[in-house]
């Protein structure tokens, strides 16, 4: 963040966007920021043609992912409207113990994703990312 931020000379008053890129692998980084894949949906599944949030085909519990692309942004210029924010763990447990931070030690980060329908739907399906499955 703080080169992010020395490198636009901008404040360092950052968060992240989170933008969903719609395809599958990268060949060159980003200039700012980072890539990330194999994370997967649980509750919901990520609609492609659309860019944002659907409901999950039936017997398909969980949805691969395409890459996500998490930038450093000016807080200002972040969008919370018509998006999720969705936890991601690192399990499907979706609880941790307590660490003496007071955050779960299972919780990793909050990501803002796209969507067409109330937030409310989203919370009341459990819908979440993990970053691995169970055994």
């Amino acid at each position: 963040m703080q080169n992010y931020a020395r490198k636009h000379k901008i404040p360092i008053d950052l968060g992240y966007k989170f933008q969903v890129i719609p395809q599958d692998t990268a060949d060159t980084p980003p200039e700012d920021g980072v890539y990330i894949r194999g994370l997967f949906l649980d509750g919901a599944r990520w609609d492609r043609t659309k860019g944002m949030l659907a409901e999950q085909y039936l017997k398909l519990p969980f949805d691969v992912m395409p890459i996500i692309w998490i930038k450093p942004t000016v807080k200002s210029e972040i969008n919370k409207y018509n998006a999720y924010i969705c936890p991601l763990y690192k399990t499907s447990e979706h609880i941790g113990v307590l660490s003496t931070t007071g955050h779960s030690t299972n919780f990793v980060i909050a990501l803002t994703l796209n969507t067409d329908k109330p937030v409310q739907h989203w919370i009341k399906q459990g819908v979440a990312l993990l970053c691995q499955l169970d055994a």
